[in-house]
């Protein structure tokens, strides 16, 4: 899987709170309007169906708030690259089928605007825009599957109409 993007660079530790400010998790819709406004107020009118997040250490970290991977990938995030993740963002976004990357050092990288070019299959990451390329921490190959699936339940979909096919043609 090899995504495209303008970038978005974001600082240590942003946690779930300030993706998904708690005084807007009842309306979904203006919900979208601030997500990470308190660190950058561009980003939610600003970001674009395939634009790539750059973040430093333990993005996603705090709560386990459910609503972070899920309003990114409603914003078509295209994929979010980080020296690190707070545990439960990382497995959330797995399982929702949100693309995600570790890399050392990617933070100091990137610029906000530069262009990317992420791996995933392979943990490369490279900035267009300067040439520099970083690799990353490969995935183990069952995370890779679920994302290439594009999420457990998509899988699942998937896999529970090839079966309700089978019964039906008496397989």
């Amino acid at each position: 899987m090899i995504l495209k993007g303008k970038v978005w660079v974001f600082s240590d530790n942003v946690d779930t709170d300030v993706i998904t400010p708690g005084k807007y998790l009842d309306d979904p819709r203006e919900l979208l309007k601030h997500v990470l406004e308190p660190l950058d107020k561009a980003f939610p009118g600003g970001v674009k169906p395939g634009d790539i997040m750059v973040a430093g250490k333990n993005f996603g970290c705090g709560s386990s708030r459910e609503s972070a991977p899920e309003v990114l990938q409603q914003m078509k995030v295209g994929a979010i690259v980080a020296e690190s993740f707070g545990r439960i963002f990382y497995r959330n976004s797995i399982a929702i089928g949100l693309p995600i990357l570790e890399a050392p050092d990617v933070r100091s990288a990137f610029e906000k605007g530069n262009e990317a070019e992420v791996d995933i299959d392979n943990a490369q990451v490279k900035n267009v825009t300067s040439g520099k390329a970083l690799t990353g921490k490969k995935l183990p190959p069952m995370l890779l599957e679920i994302l290439n699936g594009g999420g457990q339940l998509n899988i699942l979909r998937k896999e529970l109409k090839e079966k309700a096919k089978a019964m039906r043609e008496g397989k």
